[in-house]
């Protein structure tokens, strides 16, 4: 197959989003949609032409477009947004030169003036000044904070064309980085239209929210004296900011008993007379940093049951017992925590747990299984959705239902995958590198009694030469890495290996592609011999109102 951009290696990997992604998702001419890269940015000439002009007061006026290469940083440019890129971003182009400028929040259709705020290598990025036409599938958001928050950056954009360039993104992606071919008459079957969320709201199952010594407020709240600046914020952190927080009294994200426990939260910890602080990330005193909130459900009566996780700088239950007290009216909530954490990070991990209310774990059912899900547990944060992930991985696992196959399940986390399917197969042994995960897997292992699960604590990105010694060569490898994708030398082992199917699940559709390339095409600079066929691609939208994808590929040994 042709290539259409050069091999992208694993050292190209820090500046991938930032070089190429915002070029992936361009439409160029029709009759040149996927020519190459070269046709996305046509050479541009200088020109000693003026961008703006000023008015008889000396203001400057918005540039609508200019022949020379690129706008420079502050000024103005009139801008309609294309599509969405990678990360959300909105993707426009300057009048005739067609020079690539991103935008946050621009969304497909808005006609807008832009400030450029940075230059990049191939694109410069700009911030919104104000919007001229709005973007076309317009919605009212529901959430006040939509317009601040950096979590549900399309909650003002119709749920049907969000998931339409989720779709488009994973598509351009498979093409462009992947290397596959638009000619090829199987390209249409191989990528299948992507499966939407019917949950679109409250389907978060963990929230993480920030405390702070000052509220982070928008331009027009400045102004309003009503709204005090300096004032003890919960919530989520401002985009861009580590250190101011938006404060956030309900959330779309997550469930109704959630919200409930935050506005409680919010109703009382500013009360002088309970003595509590927030963590200052500048001076590092203070005593709050993190509330946690996870919810999942009783094995037996499938009852909501909620986990709440006071993360703090030091361990005073003292002073967290009127919250305790507040919080245990709540049924839903059968585990109040207390992490502490003495480092000056962000992390809400602490180095200590204590246990303040009722249990240590919550539980969570998941195709037929239970799994304990404690305050630090990894776990599907859409475990509705997670059904339908984890059912589309079983259908391209193709088990032949006699419980003869062995599977190999990389990056196995708290083992959710693995066991969904040890049911059915011989046995399964899972690698990961978190200690922490392994102790989950094996005793959510042990709690679904299935003794046919062998995980083992390792790093897949420092495999050595003995990897595969100990376990027997298995009919189907399954491999969910997190956003870096797998490392050179993982993928020169598979393709050693030669296991007969390989179930990729992504959570970055852009280091997928790459991943796909090196499994079927291979790569000269990797001394890579690629031996797959790419059978399916399957979009997954696990996280609706957010840029992320999830996709579900398979591999067929050639």
């Amino acid at each position: 197959m042709t290539a259409i951009i050069p091999t992208i290696t694993l050292r190209h990997l820090p500046h991938l989003t930032t070089k190429l992604q915002p070029l992936l998702t361009l439409k160029p001419p029709r009759h040149h949609r996927y020519s190459s890269l070269n046709a996305v940015v046509s050479p541009i000439e200088h020109s000693n032409e003026p961008e703006s002009t000023n008015d008889s007061k000396g203001n400057k006026k918005v540039m609508k477009s200019s022949r020379r290469l690129f706008p420079k940083r502050g000024e103005e440019v009139e801008l309609v947004c294309e599509s969405l890129a990678f990360k959300g971003k909105g993707l426009c182009k300057v009048e005739e030169t067609g020079y690539v400028v991103m935008c946050d929040r621009a969304l497909p259709g808005e006609r807008f003036v832009g400030r450029v705020t940075r230059k990049k290598n191939n694109y410069s990025e700009v911030t919104k000044v104000k919007t001229l036409s709005p973007h076309n599938d317009m919605v009212e958001a529901p959430c006040e904070y939509a317009s601040h928050c950096g979590g549900c950056k399309t909650q003002s954009l119709l749920y049907e064309a969000q998931v339409r360039a989720k779709e488009e993104q994973v598509r351009d992606l498979v093409v462009h980085v992947g290397k596959f071919s638009l000619k090829d008459p199987e390209f249409e079957n191989v990528m299948k239209p992507i499966v939407p969320c019917d949950m679109q709201f409250h389907y978060r199952n963990k929230m993480e929210f920030s405390f702070g010594t000052k509220r982070w407020l928008p331009k027009e709240q400045l102004l309003d004296k009503s709204q005090d600046a300096n004032f003890y914020s919960l919530g989520l952190h401002a985009p861009g900011f580590f250190d101011k927080i938006l404060n956030v009294d309900k959330c779309f994200l997550q469930s109704e008993p959630a919200n409930k426990v935050l506005a409680a939260v919010q109703e009382c910890w500013r009360d002088p007379e309970l003595g509590l602080s927030p963590y200052d990330c500048h001076s590092h005193a203070g005593f709050f940093k993190h509330l946690m909130i996870r919810i999942g459900r009783d094995v037996e009566t499938r009852l909501p049951q909620l986990m709440v996780n006071f993360v703090t700088s030091s361990y005073k239950p003292e002073l967290l017992k009127p919250l305790v007290d507040k919080l245990t009216v709540f049924p839903e909530v059968v585990s109040i925590v207390n992490n502490i954490n003495t480092s000056v990070g962000n992390t809400s991990v602490g180095e200590q747990e204590y246990t303040l209310y009722g249990k240590a774990t919550i539980t969570e059912i998941l195709r037929g299984l239970a799994f304990e899900i404690s305050a630090n547990s990894f776990f599907q944060t859409n475990a509705h959705q997670a059904e339908i992930l984890y059912k589309l991985v079983e259908e391209c696992a193709g088990l032949k239902g006699d419980g003869s196959e062995i599977v190999l399940d990389l990056f196995c986390g708290t083992g959710t995958i693995g066991l969904t399917l040890a049911k059915k197969v011989k046995h399964v042994y899972g690698y990961e590198v978190v200690p922490e995960a392994i102790s989950d897997a094996r005793r959510n292992a042990k709690l679904n009694g299935l003794d046919n699960a062998t995980f083992i604590q390792g790093d897949l990105n420092k495999i050595s030469d003995s990897f595969g010694k100990e376990f027997p060569k298995p009919d189907i490898v399954i491999s969910d890495p997190n956003r870096p994708g797998m490392h050179t030398n993982l993928i020169k082992y598979l393709l050693k290996l030669k296991a007969p199917r390989i179930v990729y699940v992504s959570c970055n559709p852009a280091t997928c592609a790459r991943d796909l390339d090196y499994l079927c095409h291979g790569s000269v600079e990797q001394k890579l011999e690629g031996c797959y066929r790419l059978k399916s691609v399957q979009p997954v939208d696990m996280f609706p109102h957010t840029p992320h994808i999830e996709c579900v590929c398979l591999l067929e040994l050639r």
